[in-house]
């Protein structure tokens, strides 16, 4: 497939585009890398965006490009303006949203309001201010306990391990400050006035910079009770209160401040987008999709549960009822930049702890790929047909499974350090792109890469997989092409059968999804067959495989 740009498939400015988008998140570093320094770069995305195109995606999403120490995979945010120097420059950033807008592709980007890095100007000028200056009440700075100040403020927990507090170090009274993630990523105070309006315009200049929407990190966390004396949180954002009052997590409190980038968004034509990653309460998250507020929530619901008829329809139902009561469309996602590819998660035992499998270096238990994939071919031809917005993760139109036994010395996800060795860290799904079939990094670059890719990339890769018949990346670009022709009314009625393994729904129009989580063949719903995840034998509807119907011949 040649990486020349496509014309626009849809030139209108339509302010719903988001409701039933399908959007392909790119974690940049990992991509393609346009100047062979084994980093992925902004360049190497505009490069293929004529791939990006052909697959069939409305928008990309960035994960963050800012200039970062990399203490935490680019999170740790230097200066939220400007594009990290080893990624490109701000024209390289416009020159990728221009090809993509003449592709027809829409650019959201990552927004990271909790924290900064230790090196942003603000954290910097705190170090060299006094306790209780205005350049210390951006962050959250607090005296210690004890006698001479030596024990944390309060007992909160960082979610890579140890205590959410660091003291500074040749500081007069040596006070401590507050990161719920890695010590070099301390948290924004956002009681601070100076804070809210200095992220209103990082929202106008990406806004102004032609970008179309925007995903929040750790959206649930910014608000927080500051009051004396500290409450004691042990939540670590699991089982939240659904009244609002953990004193760091889902707050009241964060919903003015996203009232107040709603009216930002829609001061643009059309307005910008907008996603919140919020692990709050099923009760409380779609608080965040109002369409006062910032429109969607991601529901990771898939992503928690194994493949079983019960689990997804029950998923589906609780999250498209949800959505109906804020006026959102659902999101549906079943891999991410943070967690194990789903064609891992499907070839592995039920119940398997993850995390011990990832220090077992992928041996125990053994992982059925063959099983994995087919279940992940059919988990996604099923999402890809559920009302509401699709998000996918580079690599998953490949096939991609979990590369579990990167050597520890390569190793970057601060997890492994903070916890002591206890945790591998997310790595091994951040493992750069194989384009093609040979070379020393398949096609990422010209080089190696930041991360070792395993040998068996190289089938996985583009270049192996286009045009072949029955490969994951057709599967993905037909179905692409599907969606969008049959894709109408966010709606959906299941279709009652015999077979309790079996998951049929019809959507508007004559489309319907059928999927056949048991381990045997099963009888063929009537219909035209589309696509299925599994080829059709005998005319029934294989194991462990899903299949698009219509009422109507193609």
């Amino acid at each position: 497939m040649t990486d020349q740009l496509l014309a626009p498939a849809d030139a209108s400015l339509d302010a719903t585009w988001w409701r039933q988008a399908c959007v392909y998140q790119i974690y940049p570093r990992s991509f393609a890398d346009s100047n062979s320094d084994g980093l992925g770069d902004i360049a190497g995305v505009t490069s293929r965006m004529g791939y990006l195109a052909a697959l069939g995606v409305d928008a990309i999403w960035l994960s963050p490009f800012y200039p970062s120490a990399l203490a935490d995979g680019g999170y740790d945010v230097a200066d939220y303006r400007n594009v990290d120097p080893q990624l490109g420059t701000l024209d390289d950033f416009d020159a990728m949203v221009a090809a993509a807008h003449n592709a027809g592709i829409k650019v959201i980007v990552d927004i990271v309001p909790n924290h900064t890095s230790d090196l942003h100007g603000w954290f910097q000028e705190a170090l060299a201010s006094e306790p209780g200056s205005a350049a210390r009440n951006r962050y959250i700075f607090r005296d210690g306990k004890g006698p001479d100040g030596a024990e944390p403020p309060a007992d909160w927990v960082s979610h890579f391990g140890g205590s959410a507090w660091t003291r500074l170090q040749g500081d007069p009274n040596e006070q401590w400050y507050l990161h719920l993630f890695a010590r070099e990523q301390p948290d924004l105070n956002w009681d601070n006035r100076e804070v809210r309006d200095d992220f209103l315009t990082t929202i106008r200049f990406w806004s102004d910079r032609g970008v179309d929407g925007f995903r929040v990190d750790v959206a649930h966390a910014l608000a927080k009770d500051l009051s004396e004396p500290l409450r004691s949180s042990v939540s670590l954002d699991s089982n939240l209160p659904l009244d609002g009052s953990d004193p760091l997590y889902d707050r009241d409190e964060v919903h003015e401040i996203y009232a107040q980038w709603r009216e930002v968004f829609n001061s643009y034509d059309p307005p910008r987008t907008a996603v919140a990653e919020a692990w709050a309460p099923a009760e409380r998250r779609m608080l965040y999709a109002r369409p006062t507020e910032l429109g969607q929530a991601f529901n990771f619901d898939l992503v928690t549960i194994g493949f079983g008829a019960d689990a997804f329809r029950t998923v589906i139902t609780t999250c498209l009822d949800e959505a109906e009561l804020t006026g959102a469309s659902s999101t549906w996602v079943l891999s991410n930049h943070d967690i194990v590819r789903h064609a891992s998660r499907f070839g592995l035992p039920a119940g398997t702890d993850l995390g011990a499998w990832l220090m077992s270096g992928g041996t125990s238990p053994t992982l059925d790929e063959e099983k994995g994939l087919r279940r992940a071919r059919a988990a996604s031809l099923l999402m890809l047909a559920l009302p509401g917005s699709a998000y996918l993760y580079q690599g998953e139109e490949l096939g991609l499974f979990e590369v579990a036994d990167l050597p520890l010395e390569a190793l970057q996800d601060p997890i492994w350090e903070r916890t002591g060795n206890e945790k591998k860290g997310r790595d091994g799904c951040r493992v750069p792109l194989p384009w093609s079939d040979s070379g020393d990094s398949l096609g990422f670059g010209t080089g190696s890469s930041w991360l070792p890719q395993p040998e068996s990339y190289a089938q996985a890769s583009v270049a192996a997989q286009d045009g072949r018949a029955n490969s994951t990346l057709e599967l993905y670009r037909e179905a692409l092409r599907l969606r969008r022709q049959l894709q109408s009314a966010e709606e959906l009625v299941w279709v009652g059968g015999e077979e309790p393994q079996v998951l049929h729904f019809a959507r508007p129009g004559g489309w319907q999804s059928v999927t056949n989580f048991g381990t045997k063949p099963v009888p063929m719903p009537p219909g035209v067959i589309r696509l299925s995840s599994s080829p059709i034998v005998d005319g029934t509807l294989p194991a462990e495989t899903t299949v698009w119907l219509t009422d109507w011949p193609a």
